[in-house]
């Protein structure tokens, strides 16, 4: 394996505590959860119950039932939003969010006539929170924020949104796919109502795993419905959590691997992760800064971004870059428009895109080293 720079979409590699416990789940348990009494079964429900549990603990919650899990972040999302606005809401979002959250508001102001409102931010994503402030309405039911870009990683301010949002009885609900696990969230102190969240990134846990942590007692239409191993003669989905919203048979073997991901993050330390990512961060703006040419976006300042960091080389389209960093160099970035087209919009590469990388625990600065060098090749040789 090369030098992998794409954590923002998936992080690798994964613990091997993970590996192994994953492992032997399908080794010596295999049962699924919820849909009997023998003993591997009873094993299952033990593990997927512990996993909630390490999430609550993680974002500093104390209600497992209430950790609902989906197969990613996205399903997260679109339970969300569809379980909770009706026709003629009105909805706040920042100006950077991802296509996750674009699309089913799009979907649902077409379909449903709801209102959307984008809170301005400046050309590298800083949003304030007192213009959320300037634009709720009488029938705003729902704010929904990215709590870091996934092109610009700029943080936002997430505690001060949800504040205003609980002032006025407004359900609040954080996309965390780029932070949950590298960087401090507390549900209760940064006053959120709803936490998406995605297994296979900063977790450190596989594909397939995600879920939406709700901390509040606001209702919420369920996404499908289907069996969940109990009630089975009742015709409606439960209403009690977390069957409400878990139809179907639950990826046990992912949540035990997620599970075995936040094990690793809490031995370690979400703030001593942050720390050595803000390391990587300084030490990789400080190297592609001296290659000539190079554009980079965002805040360049560590304390203000996750480890995402985006950027262009005068002369040189980000495609090649890509192609070129992948084929002779073995260096994985991702290029494009990251689904996330209002983000370019705002950093004026709309109709360019750009180059990310992706910076994750187990990177090194050598890591940064060989790119930089690589970049510096590739504009020599332009």
């Amino acid at each position: 394996m090369g030098i992998y720079l794409d954590n923002a979409a998936t992080s690798y590699p994964k613990p091997a505590e993970v590996i192994d416990k994953m492992t032997y789940f399908m080794k010596n348990i295999g049962a699924t959860c919820g849909r009997g009494a023998y003993r591997s079964e009873i094993e299952s429900d033990k593990l997927v119950y512990n996993c909630r549990k390490n999430i609550c603990n993680l974002f500093n919650f104390n209600k497992p039932s209430n950790v609902v899990f989906t197969y990613n972040i996205t399903e997260a999302l679109n339970l969300a939003i569809n379980g909770i606005l009706e026709k003629g809401d009105h909805v706040i979002t920042s100006s950077i969010e991802h296509n996750s959250v674009i699309r089913p508001l799009k979907i649902l102001q077409r379909d449903k006539e709801i209102q959307i409102s984008e809170v301005p931010c400046d050309k590298n994503g800083i949003t304030k929170a007192s213009d959320v402030e300037h634009l709720i309405r009488s029938n705003t039911k729902l704010i929904i924020f990215t709590h870091a870009s996934n092109v610009l990683g700029t943080i936002q301010p997430i505690k001060e949104v949800g504040a205003l949002a609980r002032k006025n009885n407004i359900i609040f609900l954080v996309d965390s796919a780029q932070t949950a696990g590298g960087y401090p969230i507390d549900v209760k102190n940064d006053n959120i109502d709803l936490l998406a969240f995605t297994g296979h990134k900063g977790l450190l846990g596989p594909t397939g795993t995600g879920g939406l942590l709700i901390n509040c007692d606001k209702n919420i239409n369920p996404l499908k419905a289907g069996g969940t191993g109990v009630d089975s003669k009742y015709p409606y989905q439960p209403d009690y959590l977390p069957n409400k919203f878990e139809a179907g048979t639950l990826n046990v073997v992912g949540l035990v691997g997620l599970s075995e991901g936040i094990n690793f993050i809490n031995n370690i330390g979400v703030n001593s992760i942050r720390e050595k990512e803000n390391i990587l961060i300084d030490y990789a703006l400080k190297k592609l800064g001296q290659i000539p040419g190079i554009k980079i976006y965002g805040p360049k300042v560590s304390s203000k971004i996750v480890g995402v960091i985006s950027f262009n080389i005068e002369g040189i389209p980000c495609d090649e870059i890509g192609f070129e960093l992948s084929k002779k160099y073995d260096i994985m970035v991702r290029v494009g428009f990251h689904c996330a087209p209002t983000a370019h919009k705002i950093m004026g590469t709309y109709n360019t895109g750009c180059v990310r990388i992706g910076l994750g625990y187990f990177n090194k600065k050598s890591d940064i080293d060989a790119l930089v060098d690589a970049l510096v090749q590739l504009k020599i040789n332009s």
